[in-house]
This record gives C-alpha cells, structure tokens and sequence, in this order.
C-alpha cells in the first residue's frame, strides 16, 4: 500500500499560543464520514466529534512551534517545523506528503505536493485540519486558566476587540507573539 499523509496547520494568525500541525494517514479500508472535511466549515461540536473519530481510526501526529520559537524564526518556518514535527512523530513514515497550501515544506527528505485549499479537496488534509484545530484550541483553554484576563477560551489567541483592549491593559503575556504587531488605537502611547 502507498502511504499518503495529509499535513495541515491551525494557529499562523493569532497573538499568542503556538502554531499546531497535523500528519494524517487514512489507512486502506477505513470509512471516511462525510463531515471530514475543512475544520473551518464544521462547528465545534461536529470538530469534536470527527476529532474523535479521526484519532481513534487513523494514524495521526502532531508537532507544534510555540511563540518563542515563531518569534525567532518568524511564522512561516515556525509552521514548517510543527509540519516536520507532526510527520516525524506519525508511526508509519509516509511516501507521499500532500500539504495544504501552496508551499512544501522545505527539509523534508519524502516526496511532497503543496495543494491550495487542500483542506476542502483532500480527505487526509481535512483529517489533518480538525485534529490540528481541535488540538490548538485545548491548549489555548489551558492557556486560559493561567490567563484569563485575555478570553483565550474565547479568541484562542486571535485579534479580537476583547484581547486588544486586556494587551492595553495587561501588557503581552509569556504566551504572546513578540514578533507580531499588535493593532492599538494610539501607537504613539507606547503600550507595545
């Protein structure tokens, strides 16, 4: 059997918290349910569930490049490594890597396409979306119990009007982006 992975990434946007990719390998045989499909047109709870469904059915993994390590990269190679990260720690070495978006990975010594939109065209992208999201966003509720100030729970770490006003208000956390501009109503005051 050829052994495909599908590679997706959640987290290059916000504020805080790390960038989290997945590796997913569909094994031969197995049902593909029709709501495996791009994590940003499920809801939650259909995340969850497929969530699920997907780690206890397919051959998974995960790697992540925490916020120290995108500010001394910058976000592109941060993802680069959680992508190279999550396929190492799959536990069959794929033959085929297709990545979503319109870059391959750039180390990885096994043959990659890049797909743009994969997550909405390629079942193990899809796969590899969910897990990536659904993941991301538990460690950002964890991040939220030991900063609750910023609404993690909520935004995830992502620019939202409640975040900005806590950064003006709090200053950045351990967790935020260093390296990322954060918007402000009046930069000449030097919060930031």
């Amino acid at each position: 059997m050829f052994v495909t992975a599908g590679i997706d990434e959640a987290g290059r946007g916000p504020l805080a918290g790390p960038v989290t990719a997945c590796a997913v390998i569909i094994p031969e045989g197995v049902k593909i349910p029709k709501l495996i499909k791009d994590s940003k047109k499920l809801s939650e709870e259909q995340r969850t569930e497929m969530y699920e469904y997907i780690i206890a059915n397919y051959q998974y993994g995960i790697g992540q490049a925490d916020n120290q390590e995108i500010d001394r990269r910058n976000i592109l190679q941060a993802t680069f490594l959680a992508m190279r990260r999550a396929i190492q720690a799959l536990l069959i070495a794929p033959e085929l890597c297709l990545v979503d978006g319109n870059k391959i990975i750039p180390g990885l010594k096994i043959e990659q396409k890049a797909i743009v939109h994969g997550d909405a065209k390629i079942k193990e992208i899809s796969a590899a979306s969910i897990v990536a999201k659904v993941t991301r966003d538990k460690i950002m509720l964890k991040l939220h119990e030991e900063y609750p100030q910023y609404n993690f729970a909520e935004n995830k770490g992502y620019c939202t009007q409640f975040h900005i006003v806590a950064l003006k208000h709090y200053g950045r956390s351990p967790v935020h982006r260093q390296s990322f501009t954060y918007p402000v109503e009046n930069e000449q005051q030097g919060l930031f």
